[in-house]
């Protein structure tokens, strides 16, 4: 049998097209044996293909198009619906003509999980209409957002195709399970070329409504006895139409019901899906929910430090629904203290886990034998244990050696899996300690998916968080460390979070490994996320262009730099008159005034005499062992803590920090990466006009010039394979220092971008309007990084001047106080975006009533990111029942919502 495909694309000198697929004529889906389409003419390229006509009825081939650029970069079409069964053809040969799926298509989205399982499943008529007994050609189209009742329909400049009368035009089916309405037709008798046209035909009221947009269609196809042609026509080009949701933002931590554990757990989801129902929200966003339990102390409440990637924290486990009839006892005696913790203000982590544990232990012990044996139990163990039994037993070592550095254990400082599946077997010596994690994360399983189908059948989808890392002292970094670069931890340059940057102490990913394994842990990751998830936020999504790395042995994310970036060669200081002086720009630049500028006078001695060593010419040199921030840091560790020792270490940092350039790590001497801001630096302003004028554009043109068509190959590297490895809608948090070929990667490859009102992604204007989102984004006016909408206010009043007169459109003296009808005003502002999703954080929509906002702005805020060591305790003030049951405040956000069209 004879395939041709015929793929409708305009290309550019220098491109060129292929096909691939999952049979051995398609070359496998390997993208190196893909078959090049030969050029046909400016609108088509073809290929033309014998398969065998071998194969049942299941024995579906899948294929898609990949476009080469001239510089051997390849993007492939989007979409999964690229499907043909060969066993399915009666005729020898088959004509397939395709339109090129551009990913950034924002109809793609609304065949993403969430919409086609829950948000648009009841906007799915079924039309099944006779097929005749020849049938020469096949209308493929689609069209997503149609609504009840409706279905497209053909027209059409043919007797078979109607002769464009709109009473008689050709119903097209729809099948369940299928994205694609389709028409069979006989046009054995018509003479080509044809046009013919889709439109909107309504069957309760048997109606024709209207005509795509756009010219007409034309087919000039020859019919021959033996050939049959498949028309995939791509989206029908109708009206604008777009579809609009709204949802709450609120970590999982800060629930709050009568019966939680003080925490919110797995199960406290449904009752919120609930309060969601009523008010008409779409979505609950939460933030990452895996363990993150390294050292049973506060500092584990930092969500996105995780120990596996995979595993659930036991945090969220809701111990009543884990304890069977006869166990219920157990926890009876546990109930003053589950009283006691949960009336407190905030989450005592500590608390919380310490009890959670101890009871959980008790329950494995009684009921282990049962839940063991379960064929439930089995089938989650069997789907889950490429990550299950690394992750219990590193918890089991992590416990028995007192710390998560495999590094400092005594044993099993490197991964063996023969010795850990020994371990994970029933009979060795850490069977019971292994196993009560097989335990917990088996019911964990269990109540987050009960809670997510929940949702579903409110109507409400539940979005997951990513995060950009993992925890250098973790399961992942432990079975398989080559996949990451553990002499670097991952941050962020300085903005308005943090002055000095931030360094978060993740290791940093090793793209080109990841990438030699077909990013199989990232296809793993997704795949876990897809058990729970219908969409997701990727922390970060910056770090798929580039990652802020810094050195292992420094403290302070100022002294990082870009990784991967386009190093400035040596011989660029000579084109530009600069005198290269190797230790001048890359060592501590020391002098007197620099002492005095850092220092007071007393302190300054000290520093001379203990830390420094004099280099003539009114220089000083760090002593090798005070050379990095991390002696440093070590150094006053073991001294009594006091204010003093803080201003020693810290203007110590200042000094270490007090550089121009970094030497590259592969090419020290000859390729170097600026120092973030140098212009702050006192080494910088040590030098001559001329040398600033000339270091200030070698700067500029390294941050904001060298790197953009660099780092955007870097993403699409990355970003449209993993994309490609889940069906789940795909957000990125892009935050931060935005380079300009991010926008334009994301919507190339359609993922929704994040708007906050605040954080504006040009300096054109001082605050971003959420009127003026891009379509495949989510708006929102604050997040958890942020003070909330009433803690905003409060910070800079004229800031919240210029905001309340130009943005809010109000004229006068701002209020003191964000009062709820400015709250609600601002809601009001996002409700109305263009954007796909409006989100919002529960503490602003509580902002909107006088009554349910919390007393004090300031306890809102879930997280300072200046702060390393910021304690993520804040819970909701109020209980979900009581939520549930604030009908005036409900019935108000409704009507916001419904009136907005969300």
């Amino acid at each position: 049998m004879r395939l041709t495909f015929q793929l409708r694309f305009h290309t550019y000198p220098g491109q060129s097209l292929f096909i691939t697929g999952n049979h051995e004529a398609l070359g496998y889906d390997e993208e190196r044996a893909a078959i090049p389409l030969e050029y046909a003419s400016e609108q088509f390229w073809r290929a033309t293909i014998v398969f065998p006509r071998g194969g049942g009825p299941d024995a579906e081939i899948t294929y898609r198009y990949l476009l080469r650029s001239p510089d051997g970069s390849l993007l492939a079409d989007w979409g999964n619906g690229r499907v043909f069964n060969p066993a399915a053809f009666t005729h020898e040969e088959v004509l397939i003509v395709d339109c090129w799926n551009y990913p950034g298509f924002h109809e793609n989205a609304f065949y993403t999980e969430p919409f086609g399982e829950v948000l648009l499943k009841a906007l799915k008529p079924e039309a099944r209409l006779p097929t005749p007994p020849l049938v020469t050609h096949v209308f493929r189209v689609k069209a997503p957002l149609l609504e009840n009742d409706q279905t497209l329909c053909l027209l059409g400049s043919a007797a078979e195709l109607g002769n464009w009368d709109i009473t008689h035009p050709t119903l097209l089916n729809r099948h369940t399970g299928d994205d694609w309405l389709t028409a069979a037709l006989d046009l054995t008798g018509v003479s080509f070329p044809v046009e013919y046209k889709y439109g909107v035909f309504d069957i309760a009221q048997n109606r024709f409504l209207e005509y795509e947009r756009g010219s007409n269609r034309s087919l000039d196809d020859a019919i021959g006895p033996r050939k049959q042609t498949i028309l995939n026509d791509g989206f029908a080009s109708l009206a604008p139409r777009t579809w609009n949701g709204a949802g709450v933002a609120i970590p999982v931590f800060s629930l709050r019901s009568q019966s939680s554990f003080g925490v919110g757990e797995f199960t406290d989801l449904k009752p919120l899906a609930d309060w969601c129902h009523e008010v008409g929200l779409k979505l609950i966003q939460i933030l990452p929910v895996n363990d993150t339990s390294a050292t049973h102390t506060s500092a584990d409440s930092y969500p996105y430090a995780a120990i596996s990637a995979f595993a659930l924290h036991p945090l969220y486990l809701n111990l009543s629904r884990v304890a069977s009839t006869a166990n219920r006892s157990l926890l009876a005696e546990a109930e003053a203290e589950r009283k006691r913790l949960n009336a407190l203000k905030d989450l005592d982590y500590e608390a919380v886990m310490g009890r959670k544990l101890t009871l959980a232990r008790e329950l494995y012990r009684r009921q282990k034998a049962a839940t063991l044996k379960s064929r439930d139990y089995q089938r989650f163990f069997e789907a889950n244990k490429h990550w299950l039994a690394p992750y219990a037993v590193f918890c089991y070592f992590r416990d028995k050696n007192s710390t998560p550095d495999f590094k400092r254990w005594e044993s099993q400082r490197d991964y063996d899996p023969q010795q850990i599946a020994a371990l994970a077997t029933p009979g060795s010596a850490a069977w019971d300690e292994v196993a009560l994690s097989f335990f917990m994360q088996y019911h964990l399983h269990q109540q987050l998916r009960e809670a997510t189908e929940y949702a579903h059948s409110k109507g409400v989808i539940l979005k997951g968080d990513i995060p950009i890392g993992v925890c250098r002292h973790g399961a992942d970094a432990w079975q398989q460390p080559e996949l990451y670069r553990m002499e670097m931890q991952a941050g962020a340059p300085p903005d308005a979070f943090g002055i000095k940057g931030q360094n978060w102490g993740f290791p940093t990913y090793d793209w080109p490994r990841m990438k030699a394994t077909g990013f199989a842990w990232w296809k793993q990751r997704f795949g876990q996320m897809g058990n729970y998830f219908d969409a997701f936020r990727i922390d970060h999504i910056l770090g798929f262009f580039r990652i802020w790395s810094i050195p292992v042995h420094a403290v302070e994310g100022i002294m990082g730099h870009f990784v991967p970036a386009i190093p400035v060669h040596v011989d660029e200081f000579a084109r530009r008159g600069l005198t290269f002086d190797r230790d001048r720009y890359t060592k501590p630049f020391i002098t007197d005034k620099v002492l005095a500028e850092i220092f007071d006078a007393a302190s300054g001695e000290v520093v001379k005499r203990r830390f420094l060593n004099p280099t003539g010419a009114g220089t000083f040199a760090l002593n090798p062992e005070f050379a990095t921030q991390r002696q440093v840091e070590a150094h006053f560790a073991a001294l009594e803590r006091n204010a003093h020792h803080a201003r020693l270490r810290e203007g110590l940092f200042d000094l270490i920090s007090n550089v121009i350039l970094f030497d590259e790590e592969q090419r020290p001497g000859e390729d170097f990466h600026f120092r973030f801001s140098i212009e702050t630096t006192s080494s910088f302003k040590d030098f001559d006009a001329h040398s600033q004028s000339q270091l200030r554009e070698l700067y500029i043109d390294y941050f904001f010039r060298r790197q953009d068509e660099f780092w955007m190959k870097e993403a699409m590297q990355k970003l449209p394979t993993l994309k490609r490895a889940t069906n789940m809608l795909v957000c990125g948090e892009d935050l931060g220092m935005v380079p300009a070929c991010v926008p334009q990667a994301l919507k190339q490859l359609g993922l929704l971008s994040l708007e906050v009102q605040r954080m504006p992604k040009t300096s054109e204007h001082e605050f971003s309007r959420p009127q003026d989102a891009p379509y495949l984004s989510v708006v929102t006016p604050s997040t958890h990084d942020t003070s909330t909408l009433r803690g905003w206010w409060n910070e800079d009043r004229s800031v919240i001047q210029r905001f309340y007169n130009h943005e809010l459109g109000l004229s006068g003296p701002a209020p003191e106080e964000c009062d709820p009808w400015i709250s609600r005003k601002i809601v009001q502002q996002h409700l109305t975006s263009p954007a796909m999703w409006s989100i919002f954080q529960l503490q602003d929509l509580l902002g909107m009533d006088q009554h349910l906002r919390r007393p004090n702005p300031a306890e809102e805020r879930i997280n300072v990111p200046a702060d390393a060591q910021n304690y993520w305790r804040y819970r909701m003030h109020l209980r979900l029942e009581d939520l549930l049951q604030a009908t005036d405040f409900n019935a108000g956000l409704k009507q916001d919502v419904e009136q907005s069209g969300r």
